[in-house]
C-alpha cells in the first residue's frame, strides 16, 4: 500500500513540477508582455511539450520492444540520416539552402526522408515474415556508423561558415520553431498517441518477452512492426523540430520507471512525458537566465544525460 501511495505522489509531483516550470518559463522577466514576449515563449513551450512527448514515448516503447533499458531509437540511425541530409544541402547549395528551401520545407523534407529510410530498413529486414529485432538493431547500428562517417566526410569539405550552420543543426534548439512546424508536429504526435494508446495492453504483455507474448495470444509480429513505424514518426518529428537529442531518451525512460514504480505503459508513459518536458524547460531556463545564451539546450541535455548514462552503464554492467 505504501509503495502505491509513494508511486502516486511521485507521479503527481512531477506533473506539478512541469506546470510550475512552464508558468515560470512563460512569465519570468517577461514584463507581462502579451504582445510579443509571452506569445514567443508560448510557442517554444509548445515545442518543448511536443519534443518531450516524442522523446519519452519513442524511448519507452523502443525499450519495451527490444527488452533493453539502455537503448534508444537513435541506434537505428534516424538522427544520422537527418544530419546527413542537412550536410548534403549545405554542400550542394551552401548557406543559400536556408533561403531556397526555408525552414518549413526543410522540416517537411527531413521528416519524409527519415520516414522513407525507416520504411526501407523495415521492409528489407521484415520481408517475407522475418522479424528478428536483434538483427534490426545490429543493422541500425552499422548504418548509423556508416552514415555518420559519410556525414563527417562531407563536413570536412564545407567552409567554416557553412560548418557553423551545420553545427546549429546538430544541437537541439527551440529558437527557430515556426507555427507551421508546430501544427504539423502536433497533428503527427496526436495521431501516434491515439494509435499507440489502444495497444497499451499488448505492450504490457510484450514487456514480459517475445515467447510469453506469443503464448498469451499477442500478434507479436504485427505489434512490433506497428510500433516501430510509430517510433519512426515520433523520432522524425522530434529530430526535424528540435535536432538530435542523443542520450535523453535513456535518461527519461529509466527515470520514468523509477518514479512510476510500475511497468504498465498507462502509468510509465505519462510520467516519462512529464519528465522530458521538465528537462527541456530546465535546460531552456538555464540557457536564458544562467548562461545568457552562451550554450544550447542540446549541449546541456546531452551533458547531463550522457553522464547519467555512463553511471547507469557502470552500475548495471553484467546485468543488462
Amino acid at each position: 500500500m505504501m509503495r502505491l501511495i509513494g508511486s502516486a505522489v511521485a507521479k503527481y509531483m512531477i506533473w506539478v513540477a512541469a506546470i510550475a516550470l512552464a508558468l515560470t518559463f512563460l512569465f519570468l522577466h517577461s514584463g507581462l508582455d502579451f504582445d510579443y514576449i509571452i506569445p514567443k515563449r508560448f510557442s517554444r513551450l509548445i515545442a518543448m511539450i511536443i519534443g518531450g512527448v516524442c522523446i519519452a514515448w519513442s524511448a519507452i516503447i523502443f525499450q519495451t520492444l527490444t527488452g533493453n533499458r539502455i537503448l534508444t531509437p537513435a541506434i537505428m540511425g534516424y538522427e544520422a540520416v537527418y544530419l546527413l541530409f542537412q550536410s548534403l544541402l549545405i554542400l550542394l547549395m551552401g548557406t543559400k539552402s536556408l533561403t531556397v528551401l526555408g525552414e518549413n520545407s526543410n522540416f517537411v523534407l527531413s521528416i519524409i526522408l527519415m520516414l522513407s529510410y525507416s520504411w526501407s530498413v523495415h521492409r528489407w529486414l521484415f520481408f517475407d515474415g522475418r522479424n528478428n529485432v536483434y538483427f534490426l538493431l545490429l543493422t541500425g547500428l552499422v548504418l548509423t556508423v556508416v552514415i555518420s562517417t559519410f556525414t563527417q566526410f562531407i563536413q570536412f569539405r564545407v567552409s567554416p561558415g557553412e560548418f557553423s550552420v551545420l553545427l546549429g543543426y546538430s544541437q537541439a534548439s527551440f529558437a527557430t520553431v515556426g507555427a507551421v512546424q508546430l501544427l504539423i508536429s502536433a497533428a503527427a504526435v496526436i495521431m501516434v498517441c491515439l494509435l499507440g494508446y489502444r495497444s497499451f495492453p499488448e505492450l504490457d504483455v510484450i514487456s514480459l518477452g517475445r515467447e510469453h507474448a506469443i503464448s498469451l495470444g499477442i500478434d507479436y509480429q504485427h505489434t512490433v512492426r506497428l510500433h516501430f513505424a510509430l517510433i519512426a514518426i515520433l523520432v522524425a518529428v522530434s529530430t526535424s523540430l528540435l535536432g538530435p537529442t542523443a542520450f535523453m531518451g535513456v535518461f527519461v525512460a529509466n527515470m520514468a520507471y523509477a518514479l512510476a514504480r510500475n511497468y504498465r505503459h498507462r502509468a510509465v508513459l505519462p510520467t516519462g512525458c512529464a519528465i522530458a518536458v521538465v528537462i527541456f524547460i530546465l535546460a531552456q531556463l538555464a540557457v536564458e537566465h544562467i548562461f545568457n545564451y552562451r550554450t544550447t539546450v542540446g549541449i546541456l541535455v546531452n551533458l547531463v544525460c550522457g553522464v547519467w548514462f555512463l553511471i547507469l552503464m557502470v552500475r548495471t554492467r553484467g546485468t543488462v
